[in-house]
């Protein structure tokens, strides 16, 4: 029998044979086409115009300048302040959201909970059924009253279906419920079985949500021009800056009446497609130096709590 057992081992052959080393081949050129996007982005920001108009972008331009990098910077005070914005937003959204959505998810997880059906439904209702952008506005600024505030940037994020759907899974198939049942037993309450028991183990996926969330308030500039007056520019966030940014570009250049004193102000240089990759840089550059700390997690939350063990 032992024999036998050693038999079905796997040896070094077959765990390193020709198969794993063609998917790692694999594996290494999709992520090349994958960071070539990127590359791309990264060096056409510092590529010369006139180099990107004649010969088009390239991964090793002709000639290269920072034309396009200088014409973002010279909003340097509004693109400060536009980065706290953005900053204060996507913190202060992606915590109160997962707030709201772990409480919401321990909720309909528990099976003594007598709503918890009817509120899995309701969770259900937004992700089937959308009134629609006028809608929302009529909501947010009729009858609420939120016009120009900091507010509409967050709510509208804040709760997802399908996060909720996650954190949901992950209590059900990873949290044993006799450890919620022993803390009933020890004279624990709701609130206390949440904070103490259930949210610690929550975060391998709250980490993943969370990640989720941040990226989607920080690349979010519609809900900003909806809500956010266009002369109310210290609340503008990053995304929108960016957006007015190219469109002053785009006016430069498409208008024959712009004074000389508002080309001066961009140095005589109008640099539209290197401007335009450097906002793309400004915009992707933190989410791409934070996402390797929150891979790890990110991963993680999302498989634990896939598969029920």
């Amino acid at each position: 029998m032992a024999k036998k057992n050693l038999d079905l081992a796997p040896s070094k052959k077959d765990k390193f044979g020709m198969g794993q080393v063609i998917l790692g081949i694999c594996l290494l050129i999709f992520t090349l086409f994958a960071l070539a996007p990127v590359w791309l982005t990264f060096i056409s920001a510092f590529a010369d115009e006139l180099s990107i108009t004649q010969n088009g972008f390239s991964f090793w331009p002709k000639a290269w300048s920072m034309d396009g990098i200088s014409t973002v910077f010279k909003y340097g005070k509004k693109l400060y302040q536009s980065y706290l914005v953005t900053i204060f937003v996507t913190v202060a959204g992606t915590f109160l959201g997962l707030l709201f959505m772990s409480m919401y998810a321990y909720s309909i997880s528990r099976k003594d909970f007598r709503l918890s059906r009817f509120l899995s439904i309701f969770v259900l209702i937004p992700m089937l059924f959308n009134g629609g952008q006028l809608s929302g506005y009529l909501v947010f600024c009729g009858w609420y009253d939120l016009k120009n505030s900091l507010l509409l940037l967050i709510l509208p994020l804040c709760v997802t279906t399908m996060n909720v759907i996650i954190l949901r899974t992950f209590i059900a198939n990873s949290i044993p419920q006799e450890l919620m049942e022993a803390a009933k037993i020890d004279g624990a309450g709701e609130y206390r079985t949440f904070f103490q028991i259930t949210l610690p183990l929550l975060k391998p996926s709250l980490a993943a949500v969370g990640f989720m969330m941040a990226t989607s308030y920080w690349n979010d500039w519609q809900n900003a021009m909806l809500y956010i007056d266009a002369k109310s520019e210290s609340k503008h966030p990053l995304q929108l800056l960016l957006v007015n940014i190219q469109k002053n570009i785009e006016f430069l250049l498409n208008n024959n009446n712009v004074p000389p004193s508002a080309r001066a102000a961009m140095g005589n240089v109008i640099p539209q497609y290197s401007a335009t990759m450097a906002t793309v840089l400004v915009v992707i550059g933190p989410i791409m130096v934070v996402y390797p700390f929150f891979q790890k997690y990110f991963i993680k939350g999302l498989t634990v709590g896939s598969v029920k063990g």
